[in-house]
């Protein structure tokens, strides 16, 4: 296969086979939690559990295996934040290719490691993987390596598409299956392969917010590049659809939700405490999807968790975020009589009210200020939503002027 053409169901369950030994198949979980909240069976996919920690050996194990040896001979190059580029370097070693990577500077360390690992070369170059993937382009045309790009080619989507697949098999009452997308490699696969076993069931694609390159793109009947992008979930950062992968989407997919920094955040923090899985924000969009409106997801469902690779330093900046976003951190500003014991006295009323204090500062000089009062500055960390509104009544309740 080439970069053109279209995908069938006949080359995902073609590729189903050729991966088998490479690529796992991974579990299925209940999740009762999220079960609860939408009155309907919630299942989990678990590809971040797959080998390098997300679903993309698939695609690149899929599309490196039908070189020819000349084409092996020249090597293989490829651009990806990490999850692909994990992918590339597994499959790479496996056919026995040498693999060249290059990554976005910033990339999570913990991905590059893994890339080098498998024994890659990795180069940074640029802000974006639209940068990264224009220089892997520019070292394919000088060397001659074979370009395996991360998602817009037909066996690299055969090869995500063997997800649906599974989940056909692991889950065979499921009707509505929701998917992180930034390129679309893996939303396009599973789509064809559950739409051509059951045509009615819903597939619902999930993108942040910060960068949803398919809805604009859609309206437009073709791939429109985004001018710009903020996210944390690298996974799912990519400004441009491609080609196979739009048309697919576009035939395929019922709708493309978005999701803001704060739900991905959540869905991190939620699934780790509820389902005890480690995933990444792009491998928690669905989740958050789910997260943000239950009741939209009212028949059996499941959620894809496209990846696990998160670096540790974000992990726990992305749990505070999500505990914030959960209403489990409580920042506020209020204003206390300037005299010994008032702090004390709200420290104690904080303190009955269930709030641990976590960090406390206060200002006396300042023009909005009487000469007669203080103002403090808290953060607290509560039980919840409903267990910050009762801190704050209770706070009320004793006559204290609060401005959140």
């Amino acid at each position: 296969m080439t970069d053109a053409g279209q995908v069938s169901i006949e080359a995902i369950e073609e590729a189903a086979e050729l991966i088998r030994g490479i690529a796992v198949s991974t579990p299925m979980e209940e999740s009762r939690w999220l079960s609860a909240l939408t009155g309907s069976s919630v299942r989990l996919k678990c590809e971040n559990l797959q080998r390098t920690g997300s679903f993309k050996v698939r695609g690149a194990y899929t599309r490196m295996s039908h070189l020819s040896e000349e084409e092996r001979a020249r090597g293989v190059v490829a651009a990806s934040a990490g999850n692909h580029a994990q992918g590339v370097a597994l499959a790479a070693q496996a056919l026995g290719i040498k693999a060249t990577v290059f990554m976005p500077e910033g990339a999570p360390i913990p991905k590059e490691k893994a890339t080098r690992g498998y024994g890659a070369d990795v180069v940074f170059h640029g802000r974006y993987l639209e940068d990264a993937l224009a220089e892997a382009r520019a070292f394919h045309e000088q060397t001659g390596a074979i370009l395996i790009h991360p998602f817009d080619n037909v066996d690299v989507v055969a090869g995500q598409g063997t997800v649906g697949l599974e989940i056909l098999e692991q889950a065979p009452e499921v009707e509505t299956v929701v998917v992180p997308c930034g390129g679309g490699g893996l939303l396009a696969g599973v789509a064809l392969a559950v739409k051509s076993k059951r045509p009615a069931i819903h597939v619902i694609g999930v993108q942040a917010e910060g960068a949803a390159a398919y809805p604009g793109s859609l309206r437009a009947g073709h791939p429109v590049p985004l001018e710009s992008m903020t996210t944390m979930a690298d996974g799912i950062a990519v400004g441009l659809p491609g080609q196979v992968t739009f048309d697919l989407v576009r035939d395929y997919v019922d709708e493309i939700l978005t999701v803001s920094e704060a739900s991905l955040s959540r869905a991190v923090l939620a699934t780790l405490e509820r389902a005890k899985m480690v995933v990444e924000p792009a491998g928690a969009a669905a989740v958050a999807a789910i997260l943000d409106d239950p009741g939209r997801f009212s028949t059996p469902t499941v959620g894809v968790l496209s990846g696990g690779n998160i670096d540790p330093l974000l992990l726990g900046k992305v749990i505070q975020h999500g505990m914030a976003a959960a209403g489990r951190y409580l920042n506020l500003r209020l204003r206390i009589p300037d005299r010994p014991g008032g702090l004390a006295r709200l420290l104690s009323e904080l303190g009955e009210a269930g709030a641990n204090v976590i960090e406390v500062a206060h200002a006396r000089i300042d023009a909005d200020l009487s000469l007669d009062e203080v103002e403090v500055h808290l953060q607290l960390e509560t039980r919840g939503e409903a267990h910050a509104e009762l801190v704050l009544a209770r706070l009320r309740e004793r006559g204290y002027r609060i401005f959140e």
